[in-house]
């Protein structure tokens, strides 16, 4: 998303009107075949679309309720998400093929439709979310503050229509880790928060662990700025601990201004995290962009730098900082594939 659109503060668009750009034939298949919307690639039954067709797009990480037009996914997707019954969309593998994403014929809106047109509310579809370890729990003080940008960066896919505008701009390409998000920040109060809700303080609980153990609010307290420090905690405990690690480690990947209500460049992000003792994410490399979305998938794939034996989950695109921003997310489908979404 570009920082000036403040996209991440709306709920995320899981569930849009979009068109079939291509359909292409799966080797070995007489049943399936691939359909390409935008950036991504959904496995179809032969002669469902055909290009041109406007289609519902749902988005892996979408949780669909219980409803008769979903009832097909139960013996693959069928899942709760605390008490509530549902089907969640997940990376899968047909044939060889990678498929991300469920096509819906727009006719069960039961109405006329615009392109680019937003359905996730009107059919039901919230974000899956994974039950929470016990040490995350917490008192909630409220939602996320409204005066810091939430953790969240489009994927690669969601942007085909933007992606030729960023040729020829250099990007800071950063690892993307697979914990959970934390944030720190420091305006009238000193808070923390999840990727959702701001908690109490509470020495139990493993994002105030976190932050005693650094320090951070005296630090912040003494560097005197408002800011927000937005950053991975892995560890044990943490998404199975895929790093390997002994103890809980914070990694930040932004720091956000909100004074100027914008994010810092990388390197005005790297001074404060010196000044505070605090690690940056692994960084990667600095370059422009490929030709096209595939490559930036296919750069996804790696190892992490912090276990020659993990995947990583992906990479992260930064390009400028504040109103000129512009930054996504590129998941490794190797990743996908191995651990889910």
């Amino acid at each position: 998303y570009r920082d000036s659109e403040r996209g991440v503060k709306t709920l995320r668009k899981l569930a849009t009107i979009r068109r079939v750009d291509n359909i292409v034939p799966i080797e070995g298949a007489d049943m399936i075949e691939l359909a390409v919307v935008d950036g991504w690639k959904c496995v179809i039954r032969k002669n469902d679309y055909a290009v041109g067709d406007s289609v519902i797009y749902c988005e892996i990480d979408s949780f669909l309720p219980v409803r008769e037009e979903f009832e097909f996914l139960r013996k693959s997707s069928f899942i709760k998400m605390g008490d509530e019954e549902g089907f969640r969309l997940r990376t899968v593998k047909l044939r060889g093929q990678i498929s991300q994403g469920l096509l819906i014929n727009p006719s069960v809106l039961g109405r006329s439709f615009e392109h680019a047109e937003d359905v996730t509310e009107e059919l039901g579809i919230v974000k899956y979310e994974p039950p929470v370890p016990a040490e995350l729990h917490g008192t909630v003080l409220g939602g996320f503050p409204s005066n810091v940008a939430k953790t969240d960066e489009e994927r690669i896919q969601n942007l085909s229509d933007d992606f030729q505008s960023f040729a020829g701009k250099q990007f800071y390409v950063s690892e993307k880790l697979d914990g959970t998000s934390l944030t720190a920040f420091l305006d009238d109060e000193f808070g923390v928060c999840g990727r959702n809700w701001q908690y109490a303080e509470d020495a139990s609980n493993s994002y105030w662990q976190a932050v005693i153990a650094l320090g951070l609010r005296e630090k912040m307290e003494q560097l005197g700025r408002r800011l927000a420090i937005q950053g991975e905690l892995i560890g044990p405990s943490i998404q199975n601990n895929r790093y390997a690690l002994k103890q809980r480690e914070l990694f930040v990947f932004n720091v956000f201004d909100i004074e100027n209500d914008g994010y810092l460049d990388k390197d005005q992000m790297a001074s404060v995290c010196e000044s505070l003792g605090v690690k940056v994410v692994p960084f990667v490399e600095s370059r422009e962009v490929p030709e096209t979305i595939d490559e930036v998938l296919n750069l996804a794939q790696g190892k992490s730098a912090l276990h020659p034996k993990t995947e990583r989950e992906g990479l992260v695109w930064v390009h400028g900082s504040g109103s000129d921003r512009i930054s996504f997310k590129a998941i490794s489908n190797k990743f996908l594939a191995k651990y889910g979404d």
